[in-house]
């Protein structure tokens, strides 16, 4: 096993003005030469909207791209679960947005545990990162005349979330899967599906590749490369019940751990307000309903304990809409912890409803007799339909009972402005790092996280400044013999140092070759 060492946790945020750190960090960095590009080769872990898009767009630019996923296809990645939306902050509807109110109402809503310097960024780049989805082919909600429809998420008093029905995520990653399949035509990305890592390979204290297993065949192998990033997923499925599909098994960012990856704030998990409730001993997985519901939907019940009455012989005046009553700014759509503890708490005072009594009615009445059935099938007909299929409850014509659950993790593997962990080499994007949403998430913020920073930050901050492409380099030794390669993950004495120095803080390590299977490698512990 590795011997522990101190972990020096620097966040490398770059000086000056908050709202002038990114544009003048962009500068600063160290450029790699297109033609240098290609001679550098990069795995990614995950295929989801921060793995999918990450290794598209580092293709894009030249780079040799591995990239690896568990399920049999790119586009069963689990962001195709997230139903709302994506947050940036365009102000289509001019109602007073802007990037510094998204990045306050990001910092307020994670109750301002997150690094200011790295949210600031994340609200910098939406900006330009619907554009790229609709370029890309997102078919995003329009308004009647064409432009680009929004609508409210949780904790925020504007609208700022662009959406596709109840079904963003997978439309989004669509987007992001048909971007990754056109750079595996060209022969850009080598695609491994059913394969899942089963070690970090760390060298002189470098991420230098990983060892995965085929799924299919059993085989394990292991790839080599000059980084490695991990977009895995969060660890939410260590709760029995969560919203998680079962494959979420956050293996990839636990191996680095035990590499010695730093894990931060393992306790900031996110329990969303709108799920459907537990109804029995048999379910593996509880399912989420889309927070963009609560737009329209009033949450309510009754004032009385133990009322079992069927919702519609319960009179207005008998009704308590907690969020409104309490938290009157933001109604139904509060922050999803403050709304989820209020939930709990209604149902721990024993008024509660359905056969279990945790849950609350989520009641869209008021805002079908407003705007009409064909309105509201039109928003939310896609969620509609499923919480019918799963509860054979019509919604139409009763309120829907939800309640809170497991859905997202806050917490990750430490990183830096860079996005890199406290092992040399290795990325972390998307849900699997800890640095965006604090103690707790915004509605349709996931998406802003995933995509933007794969796509329009991350490649930026993948400058490589290794002394590969210097003139004074030796020419490339050796690589180690099979003998070497087999049970420690040890070079020859010598042959990582002719590779040269190392990388900076914010480079890419030189390894020994490009990407690529090594077969003869051992099966690694599972530890």
């Amino acid at each position: 096993m590795d011997e522990e060492r101190p972990v020096e946790l620097k966040s490398n945020v770059p000086p000056g003005p908050i709202e002038q750190k990114w544009t003048s960090h962009k500068f600063d960095m160290k450029l790699v030469n297109p033609s240098n590009k290609r001679k550098y080769s990069v795995i990614v872990v995950g295929t989801g909207l921060a793995g999918g898009s990450a290794a598209a767009s580092l293709a894009e630019l030249g780079y040799q791209v591995s990239c690896f996923c568990f399920q049999d296809s790119p586009r069963r990645a689990h962001s195709i679960a997230a139903q709302g939306g994506i947050n940036a902050a365009k102000n289509y509807q001019n109602d007073g947005d802007s990037v510094f109110r998204l990045f306050y109402d990001t910092v307020k809503g994670g109750d301002f545990r997150a690094r200011e310097a790295n949210v600031y960024r994340l609200a910098e780049v939406s900006v330009n990162i619907i554009d790229q989805c609709v370029a890309q082919g997102v078919p995003f909600a329009r308004e009647y005349g064409g432009l680009l429809a929004n609508r409210s998420f949780g904790g925020a008093q504007v609208s700022r979330t662009f959406y596709a029905r109840g079904q963003t995520g997978q439309q989004l990653l669509l987007g992001a899967y048909q971007a990754l399949q056109r750079q595996v035509g060209l022969g850009a990305i080598k695609m491994f599906p059913r394969h899942e890592m089963q070690e970090l390979v760390v060298i002189d204290g470098m991420a230098r590749g990983i060892v995965a297993r085929d799924l299919e065949t059993g085989a394990v192998e292991s790839y080599v490369a000059d980084a490695v990033i991990l977009a895995s997923g969060g660890y939410g499925t260590v709760f029995y019940l969560a919203t998680y599909a079962k494959g979420c098994n956050t293996t990839a960012i636990w191996r680095a751990y035990k590499k010695g990856a730093a894990f931060a704030n393992p306790c900031y998990t996110q329990i969303h307000p709108t799920c459907i409730p537990v109804t029995g001993e048999h379910q593996s997985k509880l399912t989420l309903m889309s927070e963009s519901l609560r737009n329209d939907g009033r949450i309510w019940v009754s004032k009385k304990k133990g009322d079992t009455r069927p919702p519609g012989q319960i009179p207005e005046d008998e009704r308590d809409y907690y969020l409104e009553r309490k938290y009157p700014s933001y109604g139904n759509l509060s922050p999803r912890d403050i709304s989820s503890r209020a939930a709990k708490e209604v149902c721990d005072e024993g008024r509660g409803v359905g056969s279990t009594g945790l849950g609350v009615y989520l009641d869209f009445a008021e805002a079908i007799n407003r705007l009409g059935v064909a309105t509201i099938r039109e928003r939310y007909g896609n969620l509609f339909d499923m919480y019918e299929r799963i509860t054979d409850e019509d919604p139409y014509k009763v309120p829907m009972r939800i309640y809170p659950a497991m859905h997202y993790c806050m917490g990750g593997l430490w990183v830096d402005y860079h996005l890199m962990s406290t092992i040399p080499g290795v990325f972390v994007l998307g849900e699997a790092n800890f640095s965006d949403h604090g103690a707790n998430r915004l509605g349709a913020s996931a998406l802003m996280q995933g995509w933007p920073t794969a796509i329009s930050s991350f490649p930026t901050r993948l400058a490589i400044t290794s002394p590969r492409t210097s003139s004074t380099r030796s020419a490339p030794t050796t690589p180690p013999s099979r003998a070497h390669r087999r049970g420690s993950l040890t070079a020859p004495r010598g042959y990582w140092a002719s590779r040269g120095n190392g990388p900076s803080t914010i480079s890419i390590a030189s390894s020994a070759r490009s990407c690529g299977t090594t077969a003869g490698w051992p099966a690694m512990s599972r530890v």
